[in-house]
């Protein structure tokens, strides 16, 4: 039986679930529920242009899987289309539950006027998307999402087909730039001027305009992205100041004025695993103790002004990111997310010896 999660309760079901779903699942990663409970907030900036609804299978009282069906305004203006979202899908390997979820989910995008269902998309693709499709063999990283195998027959038993891929690449610290990749990044600085320093925490808030700035122009014309307000942006980013060291973050400047950065996290799926979905008193003090022991790393965001792309800058961002992380003393790290038919920088990235490992597909159905 389909039912709503409207009240209080039934949110918490609804976050709960995976934690039950997953509990003898070694690669798995808890989100934190305080976390993802502010993605079902109504005072999250991203439900001033959207809206959500949220459903639940039960039998017998135990719940079997949930669904999210999102309705993006924002995204319908942005790209002159009329698509619907499904998010935050799970289920057990079960069809019959998962095309009630599917049916309730398409059924209430058909009640707003929507033409087409895509997804998963958690809610946006500023936030967590894709369906695992490739790459079984290990947990994901930091904001990655991870889901059983079975769940590419499930989406496409029920009609979904694959509108794109989303690749993921992993750099490991031991394959070393190329030497002559290091000197034409030197040359390129020095004949356009291009110089490269960290995020500011003291003037945190202007170099995060900045950010927003690049984020929004640089990714405009790419499939499906719609670009965040400003207060979105900065709901989502808030907490970089205190989690992330200003050296992760790095802003190139051409004769002064900011036209690029990359920004790196630590896969802090890390603690999380040790957290498993709270934290508390009791595991606080083992969670800060393995902070430091974090050796793996995502290249979350790299990105350039349109005006400034052939100017080779990409490359500079690639190597002074993995001379962090080689500084930091890490093992390496991921490369993600990136379009499949991004050929430049696919090229880009695996020409500094990368390797695509896990690929994540994203589906869509006409309603």
């Amino acid at each position: 039986m389909i039912v709503e999660a409207n009240s209080d309760s039934l949110k918490k079901e609804f976050i709960d679930f995976p934690f039950f779903l997953y509990r003898n699942d070694k690669f798995w990663v808890a989100p934190l529920r305080f976390e993802e409970k502010k993605l079902f907030d109504p005072k999250n900036p991203f439900y001033k242009n959207a809206k959500i609804k949220l459903f639940l299978y039960k039998k017998d009282g135990q719940i079997l899987g949930r669904i999210a069906a999102i309705v993006n305004k924002w995204h319908n203006n942005y790209h002159n289309d009329k698509v619907g979202f499904f998010g935050f899908f799970e289920s057990i390997n079960d069809y019959d539950v998962a095309k009630s979820l599917f049916d309730s989910a398409s059924e209430y995008l058909i009640q707003n006027g929507l033409k087409s269902i895509r997804g998963p998309i958690n809610p946006s693709l500023n936030h967590t998307c894709g369906c695992l499709y490739k790459g079984y063999f290990q947990e994901p990283v930091y904001m990655m999402p991870y889901n059983p195998k079975y769940y590419i027959d499930l989406i496409e038993n029920y009609g979904f087909k694959k509108v794109k891929d989303l690749f993921a690449f992993y750099l490991s610290v031991a394959n070393k730039p190329n030497l002559k990749y290091i000197e034409l990044s030197k040359k390129i600085a020095k004949k356009y001027n291009v110089t490269l320093r960290n995020l500011s925490k003291k003037y945190f808030e202007r170099d995060l305009e900045i950010l927003w700035d690049i984020y929004c122009k640089a990714w405009a014309d790419n499939w499906g992205f719609v670009p965040p307000t400003k207060e979105e942006f900065f709901y989502l980013s808030k907490d970089m100041k205190n989690l992330v060291s200003s050296e992760l973050v790095i802003i190139a400047e051409k004769d002064g004025i900011p036209c690029a950065y990359s920004a790196i996290i630590p896969d802090f799926n890390y603690i999380l695993k040790k957290a498993k979905g709270s934290i508390t008193p009791l595991n606080l003090v083992s969670i800060i103790s393995t902070i430091p022991k974090i050796d793996n790393y995502r290249l979350i965001t790299l990105g350039i002004l349109p005006e400034y792309r052939k100017l080779g800058i990409d490359l500079l961002l690639y190597i002074k990111s993995f001379e962090v992380v080689e500084k930091r003393n890490g093992k390496g790290g991921e490369l993600s997310w990136t379009l499949e038919d991004n050929d430049k920088i696919n090229k880009a990235i695996t020409s500094m010896n990368s390797e695509h490992y896990k690929t994540y597909r994203i589906y869509e159905k006409i309603l």
